[in-house]
């Protein structure tokens, strides 16, 4: 039997990442949760309003999506809780230039530098759709085809709503081959 949870939110974890903006010639990070795929070549970047990054976004139109692992979670999660209006956090992580000029972490495995294209207000968040214009990775995450090894970068996951960070795991199955087994099985 399956209990009614109401309108609930059910589709966590999601990794957790570092969005970096330049406000005022100066950066600016923050740790979100909220973030979605849309498409092969766009994300959305969700933040409520009250957030001081969203203030260099909509400056600017650039941000970066710095992908953190276990090495990088508590410096990302003191940005997370430390408002850019009442501390600097410009120098918790090293950062350069990207080519795009958004500001990439240099500890992040994996770094999406993003231009963004829309935002979708709700009363309460702004959703920025982002297209990504440079993705930056560190070359030990990398498989011998040169794609992301995820089994190597090994990026932390945000679960709500417990608000805990999960390590993630071990494949479990390719993608397709499960598929076509289970196929097989019914004839």
């Amino acid at each position: 039997m399956k209990k009614n949870l109401g309108s609930t939110l059910a589709l966590y974890p999601t990794p957790a990442v570092v969005i970096g903006t330049m406000i005022e010639e100066k950066v600016n990070w923050v740790l979100v949760g909220h973030i979605g795929i849309i498409g092969h070549d766009l994300v959305m970047i969700s933040l409520h309003k009250s957030h001081h990054t969203n203030k260099g976004i909509l400056e600017t139109g650039q941000l970066s999506v710095n992908v953190i692992d276990e090495n990088m979670l508590q410096r990302a999660d003191y940005v997370g809780i430390v408002s850019g209006t009442k501390v600097d956090k410009s120098e918790v992580f090293a950062y350069q230039p990207g080519e795009a000029r958004a500001p990439i972490i240099d500890d992040s495995p994996l770094v999406m530098e993003c231009e963004v294209l829309d935002n979708y207000q709700t009363e309460t968040f702004d959703n920025f759709i982002c297209k990504i214009n440079n993705t930056y990775a560190d070359t030990d995450i990398l498989n011998e085809k040169g794609n992301v090894d995820y089994s190597k970068l090994k990026p932390v996951l945000f679960e709500m709503p417990g608000y805990n960070y999960l390590r993630t795991g071990d494949v479990i199955g390719k993608c397709t081959t499960l598929g076509k087994e289970y196929k097989n099985e019914l004839k």
